[in-house]
């Protein structure tokens, strides 16, 4: 999970480089936007489904990532053969399109799409429950000091259906962030698949409960 940064001497743009599934990745960051940088949790994902592809293979999968941020998750799986939408915020789309599309062309089966997702807005609208079905949903550090859990928590049971899988790493801060764990809890049935203490991550696997209908 190394990373190297190269300053911005011949070309317009600093970039960061990740190996990962056998490629090298130049992520481009921006600093005045908390989804436009690189995160621990990011590379935690990242590695985990690059070392454990045989147990959650990827190849064909229809693939969707929330709070996709600088896209280097949605590339690594990507490069792992998936079916990938990568999504987030309109004032991140640009930069997540950019680093999308120069590390995935010509190096993936599936050429991965960019769309916006504002958690818990017109989400019927744009991903209709009747035409989407993924296999997996993957998430990293979606979790944090902001005001949309509400949202975000609608946002995963709206998009997941049953057998859907979601891979979510996530950083421990503040009680309040630790709360939605319990709220999630209600909806969806959750699985420690790896700690990382010394980063205070830990990686879930989760799938949605059975409903009773009324």
């Amino acid at each position: 999970m190394r990373r190297c940064f190269f300053p911005s001497v011949i070309t317009t743009k600093p970039w960061e480089g990740f190996n990962f599934a056998g490629h090298e990745i130049k992520i481009t960051e921006a600093t005045d936007c908390y989804g436009a940088v690189v995160w621990p949790s990011a590379l935690v994902l990242c590695h985990f489904l690059e070392t454990n592809s045989n147990q959650y293979n990827l190849v064909d999968k229809n693939v969707i990532e929330i709070g996709s941020g600088t896209g280097l998750v949605s590339v690594v799986a990507s490069l792992l053969g998936a079916h990938v939408i990568a999504t987030d915020l309109p004032e991140v789309l640009g930069n997540l399109q950019y680093n999308v599309s120069r590390n995935t062309k010509m190096r993936c089966k599936h050429r991965p799409q960019v769309r916006e997702l504002s958690w818990g807005v017109d989400l019927e609208k744009n991903f209709p429950r009747s035409s989407w079905q993924f296999d997996y949903i993957l998430a990293a550090d979606v979790v944090y000091h902001h005001s949309c859990l509400e949202e975000l928590l609608l946002t995963f049971d709206h998009l997941c259906k049953e057998g859907t899988v979601i891979i979510w790493a996530m950083r421990f801060r503040l009680e309040k962030e630790n709360q939605f764990v319990g709220r999630f809890q209600e909806l969806f049935h959750l699985e420690v698949i790896a700690n990382f203490p010394t980063l205070n991550i830990t990686l879930y696997k989760a799938m949605r409960r059975v409903r009773r209908k009324m």
